[in-house]
């Protein structure tokens, strides 16, 4: 089949602001004296701060927790000298005044309860006092992160003085960088007159992250201060490190080292051993911090570079030479025991980290198959470590990959639920995402089987069972979403599988049983040449593979229109479509994402199947309309697709309810004259649907719908049209729209990527006749 050019896509000239309309909704009814009830409160909470703020910081900045009865009112609270640090789903907000003055607040209370003025209908300020619905402060248990709860510690008197922790102590953003360092500096002098030590700090555009050794007696004043977010233990790394297996191959192929243009992916792991597989291939071998030394003693590191450079060896034909899709440069960013290392913030490590490489080596592709084990995702959080990575998705223009974690379905008495039970185990909540994969702007990647796991030593074996058949989910793997709900994982790709095996009474993977894995490098190639894991560890590698491909044919593409091919190219596996047919499209999407990507469709068109594509930057609140010509023969009868996919990486912020500060979304609309979609889509609000003035027959049904596919950063959706369609003519309209959220003050524009692909049935000349129209 040919492999043609994609083609662009025309964006008509027009593009208007939109009108921002909407309302805040009814004022709730509270009466007189409720102004009296609310100030009680705040003069309770802060009278609680008082008793408990340490002695040893002397300052007046006081914290509240304030329950709001619909809108969160931020530009009133500003006004009255208070910052928003945090809000939620719920409508609960952290409130900080460095100064400790209240009195602007405490007046409008007062005013609330005063006379109504003469010629005005309600109270004083009762737009914002009746909104308040109860308030509070943070108690020292507040201020224990998700670690040390699971770990079983729920008060702060839990911290032992005889006893010393390690911990990550996370400040607010509570002002300028300045201020938050003067705030650490504080913290850090009052740890070291109290034994304890600071061993490293990251002070980033919104995260504050100080890594600590120090005692409870040290760290229990700390749960009192108002600038102190949470204290938590510090992560654990998620690494499935087998190789035992000994495989080698009778013969070792012809070695093709990677082209000098060819992309470099950047390895965040445990370093890298030059294996003779790569030579010529290693752009270069560093650690952050250098004390960490740059040999793969853990062998983690070697066995997914080998995934980024080659994919699954398995498939190597005989004879056929081994050429790297990528030149490769090693980060080490965990110790030779598999740990993470203790005296550095993971988000100050991995900003040092994939900044350098960015910079030195030109790297826009990272694989990080790493997470925390002791942080699964909270239903709409993620923590520093993912908003890091976010924000450095986007200040960089780079595509990182992360592993969706692995966690062994059944255990001990239950271990034979491990095939009763699948897959239905995967949409349990013990089974979410891992930090710091729920993260938005990053693509995470779950994992396929790449068969039973049999090999022929067991095609008669009654004592090994398998789960999976080849490209059904990995029973192992994790599932979404992610960051405040959006879909995740975003694609699947091969990680292998598990096998029950009654003799051991366990769920076994590679290299036990190295079918049952990916084949790969080894580090310790003297011994053993190759090597055979399981886990999401390769799953994210192998895409990683994939995007090496697809950059290396658009060397010019942002990283937001390479996310946009390859989720126009990606596609459930209809084994993985069998295996999920008793649950609904949304829980097939939290397992699977997008599907598994085809790195063929994602780089060329051909005859029959075209994709036209566009990457912008459009400003806030304002909407784009592309001309999508649609040429007679995709009109006619037949089975015909049209697939949209849109990607973005907007601005974050971890304390937000809303952690993404702004939206986009896309509406493909057919039959309708261009006036009228310009016309339609000037009068829509920020926080509007479509427009209800546009008839449904105008309508590209596409699936997922808006309300399934509008809150994530990567979007797709597709119809299938078996009918004719003539009657809405020869152009489609595609209309992308930006939304502003929270981030609306602070950004002019953001920047995206969309696709369209239109496919026929094989023999349908559809390439020449829209590179003809196009040229028109």
């Amino acid at each position: 089949m040919p492999q043609l050019d994609h083609l662009q896509l025309i964006r008509l000239p027009e593009t208007l602001p939109r009108r921002k309309t909407g309302f805040p909704g009814p004022t709730p009814q509270r009466g007189g004296g409720y102004g009296r009830r609310v100030r009680t409160e705040v003069e309770a909470a802060v009278q609680e701060q008082l008793r408990n703020r340490p002695a040893q910081f002397v300052d007046p900045s006081l914290i509240l927790r304030v329950r709001m009865e619909g809108m969160l009112l931020e530009e009133d609270w500003a006004n009255l000298g208070l910052t928003l640090l945090s809000s939620d789903d719920d409508r609960n907000i952290v409130l900080f005044s460095s100064a400790g003055d209240l009195a602007a607040l405490i007046a409008r209370l007062d005013a609330y309860d005063g006379p109504i003025p003469i010629g005005q209908a309600g109270r004083r300020y009762e737009g914002f006092v009746s909104r308040i619905e109860s308030v509070g402060t943070l108690a020292p248990r507040d201020r224990l992160g998700i670690r040390f709860r699971e770990a079983g510690f729920t008060e702060a008197t839990d911290l032992q003085d005889g006893q010393i922790y390690t911990v990550d102590i996370e400040l607010w953003d509570f002002g300028g960088r300045a201020a938050r360092e003067r705030k650490a500096n504080e913290i850090e002098t009052f740890i070291d007159n109290l034994a304890g030590e600071v061993h490293d700090r990251y002070i980033g555009p919104s995260i504050t992250l100080l890594r600590a050794s120090a005692s409870g007696q040290a760290l229990r004043p700390l749960l009192s201060m108002p600038e102190v977010a949470s204290i938590d233990l510090p992560p654990l790394p998620d690494l499935e490190a087998y190789d035992l297996v000994r495989m080698e191959l009778p013969d070792a192929p012809a070695i093709v080292p990677a082209d000098a243009d060819a992309p470099v992916i950047g390895v965040l792991d445990s370093g890298l051993n030059e294996h003779p597989f790569l030579a010529g291939s290693i752009a270069g071998l560093t650690a952050f911090p250098a004390a960490l030394g740059m040999a793969d003693v853990w062998g983690h590191g070697t066995r997914v570079a080998g995934v980024a450079a080659f994919g699954d060896l398995r498939g190597l034909a005989p004879g056929e030479p081994l050429r790297s899709a990528a030149r490769l440069v090693s980060a080490k960013v965990v110790q030779d025991n598999g740990s993470f290392y203790e005296r550095r913030t993971l988000p100050g490590q991995m900003r040092e980290a994939i900044t350098q490489l960015r910079a030195d080596f030109g790297c826009r592709i990272f694989v990080l198959s790493l997470g925390d084990v002791r942080a699964r995702n909270e239903p709409g959080r993620v923590g520093p470590w993912a908003a890091t990575l976010d924000e450095l998705a986007r200040e960089l223009d780079i595509l990182i990959f992360v592993s969706a974690g692995n966690r062994i379905p059944r255990g001990g008495p239950a271990v034979e639920q491990g095939i009763t039970e699948y897959p239905g185990y995967l949409l349990e909540t013990a089974n979410r995402l891992f930090e710091p994969a729920g993260a938005a702007n990053i693509i995470t990647v779950g994992s396929l089987s790449n068969g039973s796991g049999l090999g022929a030593r067991h095609a008669q074996d009654a004592l090994v069972r398998p789960i999976t058949n080849a490209f059904e989910p990995s029973p192992f793997s994790r599932s979404g979403p992610g960051a405040a709900g959006i879909r995740k994982p975003d694609f699947v790709d091969i990680g292998g599988t598990l096998v029950f095996d009654a003799p051991s009474a366990r769920l076994q993977g590679a290299p036990m049983f190295p079918e049952a894995g990916v084949i790969t490098l080894n580090h310790n190639f003297l011994r053993q040449l190759l090597t055979s894991g399981h886990g999401t560890s390769y799953s994210a590698p192998m895409l990683a593979n994939k995007a090496a491909h697809l950059l290396r044919r658009f060397p010019w593409a942002t990283s937001n229109l390479i996310r946009a091919l390859l989720a126009g190219a990606a596609s459930l596996p209809n084994a993985a479509d069998r295996a999920l047919a008793a649950i609904g499209a949304d829980d097939k999407a939290r397992i699977c994402g997008n599907g598994q990507v085809d790195a063929l469709r994602a780089a060329y068109s051909d005859d029959h199947r075209v994709v036209l594509y566009a990457e912008e930057r459009l400003e806030i609140n304002q909407f784009a309309v592309y001309r999508v010509p649609i040429p007679p023969e995709f009109q006619g009868n037949g089975r015909r697709t049209i697939r949209v996919s849109l990607a973005f990486d907007p601005p974050v912020r971890r304390t937000r309810a809303e952690y993404i500060g702004t939206k986009m979304n896309f509406r493909l609309l057919r039959g309708c004259e261009v006036e009228d979609v310009f016309e339609h889509f000037r009068a829509r609000g920020p926080e509007e649907d479509d427009p209800p003035d546009i008839p449904n027959r105008f309508k590209c049904d596409l699936e997922p719908k808006p309300t399934r596919r509008d809150r994530n950063t990567l979007q797709s959706a597709a119809k299938t049209y078996l009918r004719d369609t003539a009657i809405y003519g020869d152009e489609y309209y595609l209309v992308v729209r930006c939304i502003g959220g929270w981030a609306e003050d602070q950004e002019i524009a953001q920047n995206f990527a969309v696709t369209v692909e239109l496919e026929h049935q094989p023999g349908v000349q559809l390439h020449a006749r829209l590179r003809q129209r196009l040229r028109v």
